[in-house]
């Protein structure tokens, strides 16, 4: 029998949170590359349109929660086979919420066989006043496999007067070759964001910004057309098998306008997922 102190005490509140998690491998076979396995789970799916201009599979990764916010865990996993190219981008920018407190967690992890080339090529991610994000990018390349990869983020919608005075994110970067670390990455901002970005030289006062990542065979061809692509609004290097770029701008328009050709002179000229051109 219950106690009347039993019925008089507060019932904990469970709040629902998304779950997403997806998986796709492709493989190549007589010079193209087909879909091999497929998992969906949660609010992640996956779907896969005709590329314009090309035979390589484009995967558009959906979150069907229509964004994230403290306590949601969304996750996806690329497999390349040997010889296998492909190219992965999502529905729409992705949107972090206000939060009571938890992280939104995304984990993304990337494998790739010899001979391999995969374009990574997520939209923005808008953090909203009050979000937390944790985000992390592990990509495991072997031999020659070739890698494009860029995260971009967007505090607040600037043309909608949005503010951030709170807020955290933390992107954590890991690629490494044959097991062999060859860059590491971690952006870590919280609290009043815009205040804290605003005297900072490199962000000038920017609401957008992105990171851009080429791996794979002689880097430095790009580096010329690239600076004059990026502008006085960021820089890039070549070293070592690898390319890197951080843009910032005062919109995410802006930011867009300077990623399409970057990010195409990075493929070698193919095209660009439909999602991508504006």
């Amino acid at each position: 029998m219950l106690a009347i102190d039993d019925l008089q005490s507060p019932v904990p509140i469970l709040m629902q949170r998304a779950r997403g998690q997806a998986r796709v491998s492709f493989y190549s076979r007589d010079g193209r590359t087909r879909l091999d396995r497929l998992f969906q789970e949660g609010c992640a799916k996956l779907r896969f349109p005709k590329p314009l201009g090309s035979d390589d599979p484009q995967a558009i990764v959906i979150n069907t929660a229509g964004g994230l916010t403290g306590g949601d865990r969304f996750g996806t996993e690329v497999t390349l086979a040997a010889g296998a190219t492909a190219s992965v981008t999502t529905q729409a920018c992705e949107r972090i919420y206000r939060s009571t407190g938890a992280d939104a967690i995304v984990t993304n992890c990337l494998r790739l066989s010899a001979g391999a080339r995969l374009a990574w090529l997520p939209q923005e991610t808008i953090l909203f006043d009050g979000g937390r994000l944790s985000r992390t990018l592990d990509v495991d390349l072997a031999g020659d496999a070739e890698l494009v990869a860029v995260e971009a983020v967007l505090f607040g919608r600037q043309a909608m007067g949005e503010t951030l005075r709170s807020g955290h994110l933390h992107d954590r970067w890991r690629i490494r070759r044959d097991g062999r670390l060859i860059f590491a990455d971690d952006l870590r901002v919280e609290g009043d964001i815009v205040a804290r970005l605003a005297p900072q030289p490199a962000m000038a006062g920017c609401r957008a910004m992105a990171t851009v990542l080429f791996a794979g065979a002689a880097p430095e061809r790009f580096l010329d057309t690239a600076r004059s692509i990026i502008g006085p609004n960021g820089g890039a290097s070549a070293w070592n098998g690898k390319f890197l770029a951080r843009l910032v701008e005062e919109t995410g328009l802006a930011l867009r306008r300077r990623l399409e050709p970057l990010l195409t002179l990075l493929m070698g000229g193919r095209p660009l997922p439909k999602l991508w051109q504006l």
